[in-house]
């Protein structure tokens, strides 16, 4: 089997894998490094997206050979130094942006790219950016809310408060 050396989070790694392991595996079963989810295995929900030499990356669809030498940056590289949540975590929680959980780490590292690339992003933007990431409970306005907010953007006010309660008959 081959060894494979990454830099993953900062720290050189290295793993022996089948040349057929994909990369979600590689991080999850031979690393360790369980915050990457497996949600499909065929890339259409994206609640595996890591980052790969700065690009958001389907670790499912990556073999795991082809990611050695690379730096990959995974959802447990994303909380700061004293293990607190970074500014898109944060905003994920203060702005409703997730519920269940599942597809959270591939969505705060999707939203990561996006404001690498656009530090600013439109409603629109937000969107687009996301359409390769699936969450099947938040109804998304909550994580678009999320966004604009690490983007250091005004949330519309309207759409960032919970619904008001139902009256008791």
């Amino acid at each position: 089997m081959p060894e494979i050396s990454m830099r993953v989070n900062g720290t050189d790694r290295t793993v022996r894998v089948e040349n057929r392991t994909l990369l979600v595996h590689a991080l999850r079963d031979g690393l360790r490094l369980t915050g990457t989810h497996v949600g499909c295995d065929t890339s259409q929900c994206g609640a595996c997206t890591i980052h790969v030499d700065g690009a958001p990356v389907k670790a499912c669809s990556m073999l795991a050979v082809e990611a050695d030498g690379a730096e990959v940056e995974t959802i447990e590289g994303q909380a700061m130094s004293d293990g607190s949540l970074n500014t898109i975590q944060q905003a994920f929680q203060d702005h409703h942006g997730l519920q269940c959980g599942f597809c959270t780490p591939g969505m705060v590292m999707a939203t990561a790219a996006l404001l690498r690339e656009n530090p600013k992003p439109g409603d629109a933007e937000i969107r687009h950016a996301l359409k390769g990431n699936i969450c099947r409970c938040t109804g998304y306005q909550g994580i678009v809310n999320a966004i604009l907010a690490a983007s250091g953007q005004p949330v519309p006010a309207a759409m960032d408060s919970e619904p008001a309660p139902v009256a008791a008959e």
